[in-house]
């Protein structure tokens, strides 16, 4: 198997969480060992800053912390995962599968730059993460693009449904439009595969049919 890392990656409200939970389930069913990892480890002392930063300590608008900062706290949050949960099964060959990664901080940082500096911020994060901390390169980046529109609408339900608000991210529409265009040419400059989330009339596709181009794209590559 030459392919050892997936990352699967979107912005807020793009049902990513759900196509993670079925690949999951589909890499059992189809009987190949991977170990799943989800970004951010909230649940871990290492996502401290991260947790302070989307909880809004250090303002209550992503633009409050730079990109270079914010991108410094959720990378010490894989390099830890990376030591201690899964560097060891990525070394031995093990299929690695991603719920967010060094992509993340493509997708959500970039935008809060001016676009001239996008594509020279773009090559710092590669660099810092894969080079300086010596993180694993993804081999396969799926980039699952959903218009901010629809992404607002399905957070704003979300929210309504657990009568809860959600982060300094998931709240500001605006914010959430520069991330899709950051994300966009990311996935260009990057190599990322993109997969839409709506369909040609602009309606969400659902779940079960999303999944089936990944899944697809994903034994292509097996």
């Amino acid at each position: 198997m030459n392919r050892k890392l997936i990352v699967l990656e979107g912005t807020d409200g793009s049902g990513k969480s759900t196509q993670f939970a079925l690949l999951c389930r589909r890499l059992e069913e189809a009987g190949r060992p991977f170990h799943r990892i989800v970004f951010p480890q909230y649940q871990e002392p290492s996502s401290a800053l991260v947790r302070m930063y989307l909880g809004g300590a250090f303002g209550a608008r992503p633009a409050d912390v730079n990109p270079y900062a914010a991108s410094t706290f959720y990378a010490v949050d894989r390099y830890a995962s990376y030591q201690k949960v899964w560097g060891e099964n990525y070394r031995a060959g093990k299929l690695i599968l991603a719920d967010r990664y060094t992509t993340s901080n493509a997708v959500h940082q970039t935008g809060k730059l001016p676009e001239e500096a996008w594509e020279g911020f773009l090559h710092w994060l590669v660099d810092f993460e894969y080079q300086k901390l010596g993180l694993p390169e993804p081999d396969l980046v799926l980039y699952l693009d959903m218009p901010t529109q629809r992404a607002a609408e399905l957070l704003r339900r979300r929210e309504g449904e657990l009568h809860t608000a959600g982060d300094i991210h998931e709240t500001d529409t605006a914010y959430l439009c520069r991330c899709r265009q950051a994300a966009l040419q990311a996935a260009e400059l990057l190599g990322w595969v993109r997969v839409s989330c709506v369909d040609g009339a602009g309606a969400v596709r659902p779940p079960e049919d999303l999944h089936r181009e990944i899944w697809e794209i994903i034994q292509s590559e097996f």
